[in-house]
């Protein structure tokens, strides 16, 4: 049986009145090349553009991107994002990691990737990613809903399927999508337990990289 969805409690601090500050969260890569890391900064104002974000800096020994006796990373803001979690004028910060003297630090693959798109920003190349997910139970073992002794049938069915005997964890993935589109930043498929955000790469995403 498919265990029952937790409820979820609303934080009541969400939205006491911020006074005009704006709790920006700035996002990087570590030195696994995949896991995410990330730390507030107040603003005192809403920023009008990536230009109005300040550099900041953190302890790199701590994320496998230095030794610890020379330790800070730089983080330089590259795009931002409404925050769809703290709401209001929050926003999320995309981040690349600089060393001290300012260059691309060696786990920093957004900055090589910049160069060679910008190579052929006039032929305006497109091509797409796709964020695949699947959700486990509590157990961390058993994909979600799927039988403890055994496997779901073939793809076939829960491929845009419709029913709740064939799509699990609508919930949740109808809230991932609310949030990439309180972002501002689209789409969705799959297999049980499981979802896919595709997000096309145009024009719109080569701006970004400017």
């Amino acid at each position: 049986r498919c265990e029952k969805t937790a409820r979820w409690q609303r934080n009541p601090f969400l939205h006491l009145d911020q006074g005009g500050a704006v709790m920006a969260y700035y996002i990087w890569i570590d030195g696994s090349g995949e896991n995410m890391r990330g730390k507030t900064r107040t603003l005192l104002r809403k920023p009008n553009s990536v230009g109005d974000l300040p550099e900041w800096n953190y302890d790199g020994s701590s994320t496998n991107q230095s030794t610890g006796e020379n330790s800070d990373v730089l983080l330089k803001p590259v795009a931002f994002y409404r925050d769809p979690f703290r709401g209001g004028d929050n926003i999320l910060v995309m981040c690349e990691t600089l060393c001290p003297d300012g260059t691309p630090h060696p786990t920093n693959k957004r900055s090589a990737c910049k160069e060679k798109m910008d190579l052929v920003s006039e032929h305006r190349p497109w091509f797409g990613i796709e964020q695949e997910y699947t959700m486990f139970a509590s157990n961390g073992v058993h994909p979600y809903c799927w039988p403890e002794n055994g496997y779901p049938g073939p793809q076939g069915p829960y491929y845009c399927g419709v029913g709740a005997n064939r799509v699990h964890g609508r919930k949740d993935s109808g809230s991932s999508l609310s949030c990439l589109l309180a972002c501002r930043d689209k789409d969705c498929w799959i297999k049980r337990g499981g979802h896919a955000l595709p997000v096309g790469i145009s024009s719109r995403t080569l701006r970004r990289y400017r």
